[in-house]
């Protein structure tokens, strides 16, 4: 086979054995874990003696398309990025790094190896540039299917710490969030809505690779723990929606600060002309930031990369949940199984 009918090959057109030959190196600039890939199972050190696990899917037309309305093509890259990201954000998220992570993929015949390469390197891209240099990957899974498929499934330690979780918000805390609000969701209303990728300026492409490629603050997760953080969760599914979690568990009620809100959206006034938007909905309702929601005790300094975006109060009579300016907010966000 020639390098050009190398490079255009199809997953049915190769073997197996053939396609991890052109996967495996492309992942060992990582290193290696104790055992793996290449047995049946990889071997992982787990010096804290306890396991932080997490995993999700990313399946074509649910979550992302190969070629989006304004004529973004989504390459490979793109989309190993994106699976390594919103793991390792949800290993940070317990206050946890990341130690570990194998992958599933379920590939139509007609997927290009060349693609395929593209998302092994995108993996890698993700676990150096978002800052997991403990991270390597194990092994995983191949097989044909009707539909494109990526499993992500990451193994983290707690070095010792408690896990934080969102159960343990109190009264008086301070809420704070890491990393961006609604970049994604613009994003993602730039691909499904907007004008011609190619004519976009930079500002508007900052907002697609939000999307395509967010950048969870992998540093953020293990300072809050040691910060003393009360309570913390990965924003995935949007602000309210997530905070409405968040207060539910532990509660309470976050209230958050209309003019900090209002501040965020501002950020996102160039997308939101590009598509006539309103952008606070983005900062409130928009999803796969994947940014840090947590409570912090009052007397607590903030740690590098957080900002206060409200405060924990108690529950008027009911559950818990989130408010704005003192008034209870809808959690509208993203559900994955609304129509």
């Amino acid at each position: 086979m020639t390098d050009s009918q190398r490079l255009a090959a199809r997953v049915n057109e190769v073997s197996e054995r053939e396609l991890l030959e052109r996967i495996f190196p492309r992942l060992a600039v990582l290193g290696s874990p104790i055992l793996g890939p290449g047995d049946d199972a990889a071997v992982l050190a787990a010096p804290d003696g306890r396991v932080v696990v997490s995993t999700d899917t990313q399946t074509e037309g649910q979550d992302f398309r190969l070629t989006w309305p304004n004529g973004y093509r989504t390459a490979g890259a793109d989309v190993g990025w994106k699976a390594a990201a919103q793991n390792l954000s949800d290993i940070n998220a317990m206050g946890a790094v990341a130690t570990g992570m194998v992958v599933s993929l379920t590939l139509p015949a007609e997927t290009e190896v060349a693609w395929v390469e593209g998302l092994a390197d995108g993996l890698v891209e993700a676990i150096v540039g978002l800052g997991a240099p403990g991270c390597t990957v194990a092994g995983g899974d191949l097989g044909l299917g009707g539909e494109l498929s990526v499993t992500v499934t990451v193994l983290g330690s707690l070095e010792g710490r408690a896990p934080v979780l969102r159960s343990g918000a109190r009264p008086g805390d301070v809420v704070a969030v890491a990393g961006k609000l609604g970049t994604a969701a613009a994003g993602l209303a730039l691909l499904e809505h907007g004008p011609r990728y190619a004519g976009h300026g930079e500002e508007v492409r900052g907002g697609i690779r939000a999307f395509c490629r967010p950048r969870p603050p992998l540093a953020a997760g293990p300072a809050a723990a040691r910060a003393g953080a009360t309570a913390l969760m990965d924003l995935s599914d949007g602000l309210l929606k997530d905070g409405d979690r968040l207060g539910r568990a532990s509660g309470v009620v976050l209230d958050l600060d209309p003019a900090v809100l209002a501040a965020h959206a501002a950020l996102l006034a160039g997308p939101a002309a590009a598509v006539g938007a309103e952008p606070l909905r983005w900062v409130l309702g928009g999803g796969e930031d994947h940014g840090l929601l947590a409570a912090f005790p009052p007397s607590s300094h903030l740690p590098e990369g957080f900002t206060a975006i409200g405060s924990v109060v108690p529950p008027a009579g009911g559950p818990g949940g989130v408010a704005i300016g003192g008034r209870p907010a809808e959690p509208s966000g993203w559900d994955h199984f609304a129509r």
